[in-house]
């Protein structure tokens, strides 16, 4: 670790606009209270022992000015860890509230992270950010720390969305420490002592639709209220803020008209969101924790907690353990974003009339459509369509995904294994066809595998007692923690169980699986052969465009689960190489990486002294080739049993 770089020599441009023009909390003591009439709250971040670097990102660094030789200083690290400051930081907590699994818990706020300021470069602004750096007076009961198991999720997350074209906030480091801090994992009384660990998050803004909930009126359901709910001036103030920086071109047509201005940011808003979501669904990605405190007001994917991303298609998949009841499954994503939207609209009703709102709705629902059929078309590598063919397509993604869902076919490599396929009118396509097919069972689940995803959840018994009070009580299921939907997914899962038991080997299922994506392939077949009529393009150049579309919105790797809990509990041994190299491999996942050109390249250092940190007594275990056939493998059937909460 080099000690040459002082803080003179690091000059990130500071310029802390928020705290300028955003009503600042006057208290400036770090207690735990209802701040009322304030966006931010001071506060110090709290310092760690003996802080280590795990792994950076380097483009996300060279967003706020800061390069690879910086991050290996003293200063930066002590800065990134929050044991110090750089000159210009201002240190403050963020104040809002949010519906929490459709129930409104009043203030919520920055519990675990601390806003550093500002920064500006190459003309652009980002906020930088502390995510474990310690107690802010949002923290409630908590101490305000993050571990290193969530810290690299995050951080891993945060780099592999922006590498797959998602928008999300960025993480620039990883940050642990010998400051130890006591968490329950799955809240069952097995507590343990875990590191201490700091991500810096790097985004144009972290204002999220729960910053808006700070002025809400009493909640009928739960009885409580935003902090600011006397306060209306400092909605007026944060409206005006988000519009005239972050939507200038709304400001400057709409100042003068509050109506009218906030109209136009909430449709700006809702059109956001909805491609946001279409993107996530055509991607595989399951959020986890989709209050309105963890939607962002710009668009981005925010807040990574208990995320997941699909290994089998299944609809219904729950990445966060906590969600007993089912609210945030897969499919659930798209509608649970455009009510999230509406909880937003509701927080500005005092600047819009009930009619604008429905038209907001409806401009997510359009524009989810839109988004959501455009991916599609290029993951299926259609070409050429036209608004007459929507319905057709959708109807081709539809039972696209009905078949995998019944074959439990791996998502991501499903997909990918389309470009296989060639032009109906090709030389080589029954060559293609056939390796195609072969591609596509590959990808399909064993029977063990699904006997295994369909294995009932609950015993008998506790199912009918669930059904009944679903049918004659449905509030008091709601009520217990059990939704309706978790429910009929018992029931759906024991149908599909029994059909499994008509299959009497693996052979039979396999059989199965084939017709079943023979019958879909011949009416994708037909919808290419359409594509292509009345084309005068060479056919060989149409092969190419039309792989490489799709190879471009169809990744080869994603950051699976297992592989996330791998580089986790290698970390926790003191060997950090898996994860900077699981992250080289990240930012590239539409390439073909089983070439030994692009495995080649990965190797970090051949000196354990120059490596980040890695541990001399617990050598790593592993192979970058390892890792890169397991990314870009379905799981092993152990992984099923890793819980995320």
């Amino acid at each position: 670790m080099s000690d040459n770089t002082s803080s003179s020599q690091i000059n990130l441009n500071f310029d802390n606009r928020c705290l300028r023009e955003l009503p600042i909390d006057k208290e400036e003591h770090n207690f735990t209270r209802q701040v009322s009439g304030a966006c931010f709250s001071r506060v110090d971040p709290t310092p760690v022992d003996n802080p280590t670097i795990v792994a950076y990102s380097k483009s996300a660094l060279e967003l706020i000015g800061l390069d690879e030789e910086h991050v290996q200083s003293k200063i930066v690290l002590d800065t990134l860890s929050g044991c110090k400051k750089f000159n210009g930081s201002e240190t403050y907590a963020h104040c809002y509230c949010g519906h929490q699994f459709g129930n409104f818990a009043g203030q919520l706020g920055d519990g675990a992270a601390i806003y550093l300021g500002e920064v500006v470069h190459k003309d652009k602004r980002y906020e930088m950010q502390l995510k474990g750096a310690g107690k802010t007076p949002y923290s409630r009961e908590a101490d305000g720390r993050k571990v290193l198991r969530s810290s690299i999720r995050e951080f891993l997350a945060s780099e592999a969305m922006h590498y797959l074209g998602i928008p999300t906030t960025r993480a620039g480091t990883i940050i642990t420490s010998d400051t130890k801090v006591v968490r329950d994992i799955f809240y069952d009384g097995n507590a343990k002592l875990e590191k201490a660990s700091i991500v810096l998050r790097i985004s144009p803004s972290f204002i999220r639709f729960g910053s808006f909930e700070i002025c809400k009126q009493t909640d009928s359901m739960t009885g409580r209220k935003g902090p600011s709910f006397n306060k209306p001036q400092t909605l007026v103030t944060l409206l005006d803020y988000c519009v005239k920086h972050y939507y200038p071109e709304i400001w400057e047509v709409h100042s003068n008209n509050k109506e009218k201005m906030c109209r136009e940011f909430l449709m700006e808003i809702s059109k956001r969101t909805a491609e946001l979501v279409a993107s996530w669904q055509c991607i595989g990605f399951c959020h986890g924790v989709l209050n309105t405190d963890n939607m962002s007001i710009l668009g981005l994917t925010i807040d990574y907690g208990p995320y997941g991303f699909l290994d089998r298609y299944d609809p219904h998949f729950i990445c966060n353990a906590s969600d007993s009841g089912g609210r945030y499954t897969y499919e659930r994503q798209p509608e649970i974003c455009k009510w999230n939207v509406g909880k937003l609209c509701e927080a500005l009703t005092d600047f819009i009339p009930s009619s604008d709102i429905q038209d907001i709705m409806e401009c997510f629902d359009v524009n989810y459509n839109k988004s959501y059929l455009s991916r599609s078309r290029e993951k299926l590598g259609i070409l050429h369509a036209t608004e007459a063919q929507d319905k057709q397509d959708m109807e081709l993604i539809k039972e696209f995904y009905n078949v995998m869902e019944a074959n439990g076919s791996d998502f991501t490599n499903t997909w990918r294994c389309l470009s296989n396929l060639n032009f109906p009118t090709s030389e080589n396509f029954k060559e293609s066809h056939e390796i195609t097919l072969t591609s596509l069972k590959e990808a399909s689940s064993t029977l063990e595998e699904l006997k295994l995803a369909f294995a009932p959840k609950m015993e008998t018994r506790e199912l009918q007692m669930f059904v009944q009070m679903a049918q004659m009580n449905p509030e008091l299921l709601n009520r217990i923690g059990v939704g309706a939907n978790i429910v009929l997914r018992e029931l759906q899962n024991r149908e599909k169980m029994a059909e499994i038991k008509d299959f009497s080997d693996e052979e039979a299922l396999k059989v199965y699986q084939q017709n079943k994506w023979n019958d879909w392939l011949n009416q994708y077949v037909k919808r290419l052969e359409a594509d292509i009529e009345g084309v005068n393009t060479d056919i060989k150049t149409l092969n190419t465009e039309r792989r490489n579309i799709m190879n471009k919105a169809n990744p080869k790797l994603i950051l699976r689960n297992y592989i996330a809990q791998s580089v986790i509990e290698k970390a926790e041994r003191g060997d950090f190489i898996p994860a900077n190299n699981i992250l080289k491999l990240l930012e590239t996942p539409f390439e073909d990486h089983l070439l030994e050109s692009n495995i080649d390249r990965l190797t970090l250092t051949d000196n354990k002294e120059e490596s980040v940190n890695r541990s001399s007594v617990d050598p790593p275990d592993y192979s970058v080739k390892d890792e890169v056939a397991k990314l870009g493998n379905k799981p092993p059937t152990w992984a099923t049993a890793i819980k995320v909460t």
